[in-house]
This record gives C-alpha cells, sequence and structure tokens, in this order.
C-alpha cells in the first residue's frame, strides 16, 4: 500500500463521510415543509439534493478554514486524516440509527482534532481558532437562529390572525417551498465545504499541494455530488425527530424557522465560519415552537438532542484519537480501522432495517402517551 494509494483510499474516506453527511441532515432543510405537508417527502429529498449541489460552488471560505485552520498541515499524517473521519463517519451513523439530529461538522471537527492531538501534540491542533470559529459560533448560533424564528413565528401569526386558517396555511406552504430550497442551498455553501477542506488537507499533507491551496475543482465537484448523493437517499429517523419530535409545525412556524436557518447560515458561511448545520436548524424549530402560543414543545427531545450536541465533539475525537493511532502505525494499521469501520456501518445499517423510517413512515411520529417521548429515536 503505497502513499498515493492510501491518498486515494483517505479521500474515498472522506467522501463517505459526506455522504452521510447528506443523509443525516437532510432533515435540516426539508424536516418543516415534510411534516406540514408543503412538499411530498420523496419531491422534498430531491429538491434538497440538486440545491446541495449547488451550494457547494459558492463558497470555499469555510473549506480554507478547515485545510489549514484547525490544525497544523504541517504536524499532520495522511493516516491521521483518515483515523479522524472514521471517527465523524461512526459517530453520523450512530446517531443517526437512533434518530438524533447531531452535528456532522462537530463529528468531523472532533475526529480530526482527536486524532492529531494523539499523534502529534496539542501544538498541531489550533484551539484558538477552534475556540473563535468552532466553539463561540456554536454556542451562539442556534440562539441566534431560535430567536429569529420565534420573533418571526410571532409576527406570522399576529398579522395573519384575522385571515382565513386555510388560506394561511396554503399560502405559508407556498412560501416554504421556496425557504426550505433557500436552506438546503446554505447547507450545500457550508457542510460542502467541510469535505472539501478535509481532500484539500489531505493533498496539502501528502505534497499534492502547497500549504494555504484552495480546494481544486475536481475537489469541489466530488464532494457535491457525494453530499447531494446522501441528501437524496433521505435520512428518514432524523427527519422525523425534526419534524414531528420537537413540536408540532404548523406551515406560518416551519416558513419562519426555514427563513431564519437561512439567513444564519448564509452569512456564516461567507465569513467563514463552519457553523453546524443541525444545531442552526434545531435551533430555528425550538423558536418557532416557543413563537406560537400554546405550542406543545417536547422538552424530552430537546434535551436529548442538547446531551448529542455536547458529547459529539469529545465522542467523535476519542474515535478518531483510537482510529488515528492505529492507522500511524503502518499500511496494516490503516486495514485494520477501514476493516472494522465497514464492519461497524453494516451492522449499524442491518439493525436500523429491524424498524426501519422511510418516507411512507417519517410523519408518524408516536405522540399519544408518555412514553412516546423516550420512543423518539425508534
Amino acid at each position: 500500500m503505497d502513499l498515493s494509494f492510501l491518498v486515494v483510499v483517505v479521500i474515498i474516506t472522506a467522501l463517505v463521510f459526506d455522504f452521510t453527511n447528506g443523509f443525516h441532515d437532510t432533515a435540516n432543510a426539508m424536516a418543516t415543509s415534510i411534516a406540514t405537508g408543503a412538499l411530498k417527502p420523496k419531491v422534498a429529498v430531491a429538491v434538497s439534493a440538486v440545491l446541495n449541489l449547488v451550494g457547494a460552488f459558492i463558497s470555499t471560505e469555510v473549506a480554507k478554514t478547515i485545510s489549514s485552520g484547525i490544525v497544523d498541515d504541517a504536524k499532520v499524517t495522511v493516516p491521521v486524516i483518515f483515523g479522524g473521519l472514521v471517527g465523524a463517519v461512526l459517530w453520523n451513523l450512530m446517531t443517526w440509527y437512533v434518530g438524533l439530529p447531531s452535528s456532522s461538522s462537530h463529528a468531523l471537527f472532533g475526529g480530526l482534532i482527536g486524532a492529531t492531538w494523539i499523534a502529534s501534540g496539542s501544538s498541531a491542533v489550533h484551539f484558538t481558532t477552534v475556540v473563535q470559529k468552532i466553539i463561540i459560533p456554536a454556542v451562539a448560533a442556534p440562539i441566534v437562529a431560535g430567536v429569529v424564528a420565534l420573533l418571526g413565528t410571532f409576527l406570522a401569526y399576529k398579522i395573519t390572525h384575522r385571515a382565513e386558517k386555510k388560506t394561511v396555511t396554503e399560502g405559508f406552504r407556498v412560501g416554504q417551498i421556496a425557504s426550505a430550497s433557500m436552506v438546503s442551498l446554505a447547507h450545500g455553501t457550508g457542510d460542502a465545504q467541510k469535505t472539501m477542506g478535509v481532500i484539500t488537507l489531505v493533498l496539502i499533507t501528502s505534497g499534492t499541494l502547497a500549504s494555504g491551496s484552495a480546494p481544486p475543482v475536481w475537489v469541489i465537484l466530488s464532494s457535491g455530488l457525494a453530499i447531494a448523493a446522501g441528501t437524496y437517499l433521505g435520512g428518514w429517523r432524523i427527519i422525523r425527530t425534526m419534524g414531528k419530535g420537537l413540536t408540532e409545525i404548523e406551515s406560518p412556524q416551519g416558513f419562519s424557522a426555514e427563513t431564519s436557518s437561512t439567513a444564519v447560515l448564509l452569512a456564516s458561511s461567507h465569513l467563514g465560519f463552519p457553523l453546524s448545520t443541525t444545531q442552526v436548524c434545531s435551533g430555528s424549530i425550538l423558536g418557532a415552537g416557543l413563537g406560537k402560543r400554546l405550542a406543545e414543545v417536547r422538552w424530552t427531545v430537546a434535551g436529548r438532542m442538547a446531551v448529542a450536541w455536547v458529547l459529539t465533539l469529545p465522542a467523535a475525537a476519542i474515535v478518531g484519537a483510537l482510529a488515528g493511532r492505529v492507522a500511524d502505525s503502518g499500511n496494516i494499521g490503516v486495514l485494520i480501522i477501514a476493516i472494522l469501520a465497514v464492519a461497524a456501518g453494516v451492522a449499524i445499517y442491518a439493525a436500523s432495517r429491524r424498524k426501519p423510517v422511510t418516507s411512507k413512515n417519517v410523519n408518524d411520529y408516536p405522540t399519544s402517551t408518555p412514553a412516546a417521548s423516550s420512543a423518539a429515536a425508534a
């Protein structure tokens, strides 16, 4: 297994992560539109997939942050990056299985940070950048998005309170088609870049590109296609949780949540902040639920999501560190990690088939009994 082959393996692994990112995060853009009936499930994921691909070509600022901002590209090896990606992919699959909308972005960052730290020491991680561009925005973004969505929902109901409910519902459903499409575009702009950044980091580390290089066109295209393919597959388990698990969403709330998410995500991508789309959209949905008088917010589900958010970075870092340490031992180590990762992925997928969630039952969220909240991830 020579270096060039190893680089190809790591690039393929990065695209696999991108694929899992797509189906893991489809819910961010389309959960509320599917829940309100604004779009049919299959149509929603198809629209989202196309716009994710388009969004990948809009900006590369986030990719530059990842390829040269989070870790020292002079102290990182290709096997270490491979280990970090394995940590991110496995966390994505595990949280998808239990229906929790955790952050694919933070899984990626955690995997890379953990693998790099163990292999090259803490000096190889740019903790100032991590705090400034990841930790602080991760705390602030969902709060900002939630407040904007809350105000937007309140105003939407206030302005239309004299209108016929059917007219209001149908009007906002039409608006949701546009707002959900914009979230998909913003998601492609932000999340596809994260894989671009990782692949660019691999190419820099292997000496194929100079330090500080921007992603080549083929990297942008392949990343966009991978996330679009994953999006079209549809992460129905997470769509169910976000569309029906947090709160019962009506079309005015869905429109407000999606519009708020789009504004925050596009602004962050322009500034080079690699925000978690999941956290932004979850904050918006929660804010939209609070913005409607007498709306029910399921705080048990929200609490479990918050726990997953807190655990994502360290959990992915631990798996990434272990995988990176083994992979950095040589070709046999890389092969062992690859086999274990594939086996784990197959096992998680097989377990998910016991109680499948599909486009046909995605809106069948159990809410009639006290045990419903604990069944959110089923």
